[in-house]
């Protein structure tokens, strides 16, 4: 199939569906270094995580609950806050249609509205602290994730001057596919940078408003760690390879 006609498909979908291309590229993200990582999370002051209770009450599936959580911070931060519930819950069903194959919710019960306003509110005054910690830098919605080849470009969560966030909603600890993510998302931004000398993340900070949690970690020390101690350069091209390969097995 020319690449002409190859569907161009978003890095958090190729990421997801596709592991097997930064299984090449990252060889050493395995369980125990994902184990070893965790133990570096932290949890924020003064932030009670949502209660297991409340969710099991929740009728819409927990994608979409958590989906319109961030839609519902999203618009306060930005100053929104006249956002009622149906507007974000068509914000939310818009993005769950890019990626997964949403039941989107005729209406939202009152479990659903005080589960995604307590998920929210811990979104909110987590990245709020974040930003008290970064005076003067402003907080980015959906930084631009280039594209590569048949990978469209996307958007990321947030970020705020070099650090890329990332919001989880698990009830488990960070898991393998969210750092294949997040280093699918680098090397799109560095191979981008390469070309136009754009400044690249040099952290990544996720966090799980629903269980009030959270890992900061120097992007260097996770690409050599579960590379195979390639610099930043031979993995581009590795992804470059990658991605060509896919192309011509279509």
């Amino acid at each position: 199939m020319p690449f002409s006609r190859l569907p161009r498909r978003d890095p958090r979908t190729v990421a997801r569906d596709i592991p097997g291309v930064l299984d090449v590229l990252f060889p050493r993200l395995t369980g125990g270094l994902v184990r070893s990582l965790n133990k570096r999370m932290f949890s924020f002051d003064d932030i009670d995580p949502v209660s297991d209770e409340l969710i099991s009450n929740v009728q819409i599936r927990k994608a979409m609950l958590f989906e319109l959580s961030v839609a519902r911070a999203e618009a306060s931060l930005r100053g929104t806050g006249s956002y009622g519930w149906d507007e974000c819950l068509k914000v939310a069903s818009f993005r769950q249609k890019r990626h997964y194959d949403a039941l989107i919710p005729e209406k939202l019960s009152e479990f659903d509205i005080a589960a995604a306003d307590h998920a929210a509110s811990n979104l909110i005054a987590m990245l709020t602290s974040l930003q008290m910690q970064r005076p003067g830098i402003p907080l980015e919605h959906g930084p631009l994730i280039p594209g590569l080849g048949w990978i469209a470009s996307g958007r990321g969560d947030f970020a705020i001057g070099s650090v890329l966030i990332e919001v989880k909603h698990t009830e488990d600890n960070f898991r393998s596919s969210d750092f294949r993510q997040v280093l699918m998302y680098w090397l799109l931004k560095y191979a981008k940078s390469v070309e136009n000398n754009d400044p690249i993340w040099s952290k990544i900070l996720l966090l799980n408003p629903r269980r009030n949690s959270a890992l900061m970690i120097e992007y260097e020390y996770l690409i050599r760690s579960a590379s195979a101690r390639l610099n930043r350069i031979e993995l581009v091209e590795l992804l470059r390879s990658a991605t060509a390969q896919e192309i011509s097995r279509r």
